[in-house]
């Protein structure tokens, strides 16, 4: 019997999209992070990586010269440049069965800038405190180049990410760049005078944990069983994920029905004819470690009145707010309308028609933090209720909060693994595919998220250093990171810090070969978490590279703490980079002596050469002394070159946070 007519028509359609199928995958593909208008590294070998079809041969040329390489079974293939000095433009070709050509591409520094928010924040964001229109109006810097990773996460290790491509420096692009990584390459190019490529990989309120890869962090038991779930999430194994997600739903039930907020009976805290009388105020949006809740992790609820129009009453509305950190349960009118779990995702939400009236309504929200900062954040611009027309009523502004249950009261809760603070995703979502690209170094800011767990930031660090650069292979390239800025209220006394004790874990980094610090210890502000002098992070951090990297033999580091000896009453404390020692103000600030009690007091202070000699009268026999040893120190102690000295302590007595070594 013959075939009919639609039959083959049929199967030869099926064979030509098969072929298609198959001449798209044999096609050479490139990761994203090459582009047009890239840089790559001087003076060492250049990676060029990408897949094509399996057994495929491919030419790499970058200017005169070329390499050819066979691409292995799954059609992967890498190829390596031999040096190029500084220099540019070049075209970068890449042939198979096609080809791609990038053009304007740059020999010279590459470096990796990298952390939580403070990294992340954009030119366009640090206002007017570096004199930022002019900054911006200065910045036709052709031969400075961005990359921007989008933020992302992933349970494995990825081959690509996302990225907007590399973008020349411009009064444009450059106001969406790290404006700590923009002030960084800028001054190596104004002493340097060759390209510079900024590669920013940050994510804000993230965990170090989370930019670890698995291979690292399972060298600490700590992290045996949270690395086996992510693993077994990665492979989608089906009995993990129905265990997994009926403890979400129990975790859900169980962490509401503990909750003060939700009385056995009577009316709850999102009901509409509750009593607030003993509420307080507070502010949205903003982080509520700005306000009276800091260092507070847990349950807070707000609720505000909002009055509607009678032309809207009945009719569907959209709620629009910023991001919410950690965990958001909305109601309106005493009904649900949403939750989120992302800190730093905006929330939308639809308001049924049913419940909408006019005059009087009342918004409650049910926040839940886990760690580090929370609260409702954003900007006000965010917060409004609108209607079908677009007509906006503004909820920002302020609200009335009344706080619960601290965390360490809650449930256990499962672990998310699309939250950006889940251990290891973000190293395979943003680190893992830029390997192996060529760089110089890396900048690193981050910090403000581990401060509840300090001590454990003495391994954690020097672990995440080290397995970044194992898994480039490339030796010990340079790593430079910021000491954290002041933030928070001015202690009135001497008093234990979190902040503190990260800074000193970053202090004790320094062990870890080619490192740098730069301390941020003056330039910060008490009410922001984000300061804005990201000029002067992005200075500091260069003149390390400057003196380290590039030969600039300029002083980089303010004092460091290097010993200290008793001398009757008083004790001397010597510093390393300590020449032409100072004071900015009328007297040193900044110092506490304790004796056998271990309660410090404050001291008076002086400068002794390149030494400080620290006394309190009222301790006869000093044994240990602490300086700028709080969230916000008030300290004035400079060098010459008109750098901070660093916080330190030269007691080793137990300090808040627990390390996960002893646990």
């Amino acid at each position: 019997m013959r075939p009919s007519i639609s039959k083959i028509i049929n199967l030869l359609c099926l064979l030509c999209g098969s072929m298609f199928f198959v001449e798209i995958n044999a096609q050479v593909k490139m990761p994203a992070i090459f582009s047009d208008n890239m840089v790559f590294q001087r003076e060492v070998k250049i990676p060029v990586w990408g897949t094509a079809a399996a057994g495929d041969k491919i030419d790499v040329q970058l200017g005169k010269k070329k390499v050819s390489v066979i691409t292995d079974a799954l059609g992967k293939w890498k190829a390596e440049l031999s040096p190029f000095k500084a220099g540019g433009p070049y075209d970068l070709k890449i042939s198979g069965k096609n080809s791609i050509i990038y053009k304007n591409v740059m020999i010279g520094e590459v470096w990796i800038c990298s952390g939580q928010s403070n990294m992340a924040m954009e030119v366009r964001e640090i206002g007017d405190t570096c004199n930022n229109k002019q900054e911006i109006a200065d910045a036709d810097l052709p031969y400075i180049r961005f990359f921007t990773v989008d933020p992302m996460t992933a349970a494995s290790p990825q081959s690509d990410l996302k990225g907007r491509g590399w973008e020349v420096c411009d009064t444009n692009t450059v106001k969406r760049f790290s404006a700590v990584g923009y002030f960084f390459g800028k001054k190596l190019y104004d002493k340097l005078k060759i390209p510079v490529g900024l590669i920013n990989s940050s994510y804000g309120g993230t965990d170090i944990e989370a930019w670890t890869s698995s291979q690292s962090l399972k060298t600490i038991s700590y992290f045996s069983d949270i690395l086996q779930s992510i693993k077994l999430y990665s492979e989608n194994d089906a009995a993990f994920l129905e265990e997994y997600n009926r403890k979400r739903e129990e975790w859900k039930s169980s962490s509401m029905n503990t909750d003060p907020g939700f009385p056995s009976s009577g009316i709850t805290w999102k009901d509409t004819l509750l009593d607030v009388t003993s509420w307080s105020k507070i502010i949205v949006p903003c982080l509520w470690d700005q306000q009276e809740l800091k260092e507070f992790n847990g349950s807070v609820w707000y609720r505000k009145e909002i009055e509607i129009p009678s032309s809207w009453s009945g009719k569907d509305l959209i709620l629009n707010m910023g991001p919410i950190d950690d965990i958001d349960v909305t109601w309106f009118n005493g009904h649900m309308l949403g939750s989120g779990e992302l800190w730093d995702k905006p929330r939308q939400y639809i308001i049924p028609a049913t419940l909408v009236k006019a005059g009087r309504n009342i918004l409650a929200i049910r926040c839940i933090d886990t760690g580090g900062p929370g609260g409702v954040w954003g900007e006000a611009e965010q917060y409004y209720i609108s209607n079908s027309l677009n007509e906006k009523i503004q909820v920002a502004g302020e609200w009335l909060y009344k706080r619960t249950l601290p965390i360490n009261e809650f449930p256990s809760r499962p672990t998310s693994f699309e939250n950006p603070n889940c251990p290891t995703v973000l190293f395979n979502a943003m680190i893992a595919p830029l390997i192996p690209y060529s760089l110089g170094g890396v900048i690193w800011y981050q910090g403000e998220n581990n401060t509840y767990t300090a001590l454990r930031y003495r391994t954690l660090f020097p672990l995440m250093i080290n397995d970044w650069r194992s898994k480039w292979g490339i030796g010990d390239f340079p790593f430079y990171f910021v000491q954290l800025a002041n933030y928070m209220n001015i202690n009135p006394e001497p008093a234990e810090d979190t902040w503190a004790e990260l800074r000193e874990a970053q202090l004790m980094t320094l062990k870890v070969k080619n490192t740098g610090m730069a301390s941020a210890i003056d330039i910060g502000d008490a009410i922001d978490i984000h300061p804005k002098n990201k000029r002067e992070v992005g200075n500091r951090l260069a003149l390390i590279a400057l003196a380290k990297l590039y030969g600039i033999k300029d002083e980089f580091s303010g004092p460091v703490y290097r010993t200290y000896k008793v001398e009757g009453n008083s004790v001397r404390i010597k510093f390393d980079h300590s020449k032409g020692l100072k004071v900015q103000g009328n007297k040193l600030l900044g110092f506490a002596v304790a004796g056998d009690d271990k309660k410090f007091r404050w001291a008076d202070a002086k400068i002794e050469g390149s030494d400080v000699v620290v006394w309190c009268n009222e301790i006869l026999k000093p044994v240990a002394v602490r300086y700028a040893w709080a969230s916000n120190p008030v300290c004035n102690l400079y060098n010459a070159a008109g750098l901070p000295a660093s916080p330190f302590r030269t007691d080793d007595w137990k300090v808040l946070t627990e390390d996960f070594l002893k646990e």
